[in-house]
Order: structure tokens, then C-alpha cells, then sequence
């Protein structure tokens, strides 16, 4: 296997970190096909959705993405922090054995949250991962964070 190709994002938000993880880590499953239906869905196919769980995201918007398939490898609700693996599926592609994925929210002294979000692409050999593949996948993701943090400013109510 070839080395470790690490990139780390810190992002903020207004909404609450508890709010924000609940919603987006915990229950993704169900707020991201309601918010965006035209885009996502997300099953639990293995697990009651803690560690060693199997989620399969299905992307409905005819891009390059069909699927992919996540392990749950850690989940901590008192820290906040979320861990992963994508172990199958089309951003896999003939590149990465898999990819790992960490993200944390913690809560800011104003109300809302900052947190880190970092990858870890393990290549197969003989390949090498660019910063420019790879911001593709951020800016899904990026979108999908933004719908539930705008949900989520909209209905103060939710998650609390």
C-alpha cells in the first residue's frame, strides 16, 4: 500500500456543536433525504448505526457518484467526534484501497461551533492522490453540510 495522503479542513458554524452533530452525524440518515431528496439517500445496511455499522449512500443526481458504502469505525456523542471509513463505491475508483474520514465539533464561546474534518486517502500502489481530485468530494460534502446547517437556522426548534 502506498503512504497516507492526509488533508484537514476546519470549518465553523453558527448552529450549537451538539445541534449540528445530531443532526448531521447522527441523523443523516433521515434529515439528508428529507432535505435533499433530489440528491441522497442513505440506508443502514449492517448495524444499528454505531461502530462497525455499514451505511450505503446512494447519490440520485446522475454525476459520477452512484454509491458508497461507509464503516462506522467510532463515535463518541459526549466529544463529539465522528470516524469512518468509505470501503466501497465510485470514489474508491481504481486509485484508493479506502479512504478514512474524522471529523469534531466543538462549541464556541458565541453559540455556535468549529470543528475539523480530516481524510485519509490510503492509494493502491503505483498511485498518487491530487488536492484537485479530491476538492470534488469536499464540495459534496461541503453542500450537504450547508443544507443542514441552513435547515437547522431555519428550525431552531429542531435537535435542540
Amino acid at each position: 500500500m502506498g503512504s497516507v495522503i492526509t488533508f484537514a479542513d476546519d470549518f465553523t458554524s453558527p448552529v450549537p456543536a451538539k445541534k449540528l452533530f445530531k443532526a448531521l452525524i447522527l441523523d443523516a440518515p433521515n434529515l439528508l433525504p428529507k432535505l435533499l431528496p433530489q440528491v441522497v439517500s442513505i440506508e443502514i445496511i449492517e448495524g444499528d448505526g454505531g461502530p462497525g455499522s455499514i451505511t450505503k449512500m446512494t447519490y440520485n443526481e446522475g454525476g459520477e457518484l452512484k454509491h458508497v458504502k461507509h464503516r462506522i469505525d467510532g463515535l463518541d456523542t459526549e466529544k463529539l467526534t465522528h470516524s469512518y471509513t468509505l470501503i466501497e463505491g465510485d470514489a474508491l475508483d481504481d486509485k484508493n484501497e479506502s479512504i478514512a474520514f474524522e471529523i469534531k465539533f466543538e462549541a464556541t464561546v458565541d453559540g455556535g461551533c468549529k470543528g475539523t474534518s480530516v481524510s485519509k486517502f490510503h492509494p493502491k500502489p503505483g498511485f498518487e492522490i491530487k488536492e484537485d481530485e479530491v476538492k470534488k468530494g469536499k464540495e459534496k460534502a461541503a453542500a450537504l453540510f450547508k443544507a443542514v446547517e441552513a435547515y437547522l437556522i431555519a428550525n431552531p426548534e429542531a435537535y435542540a
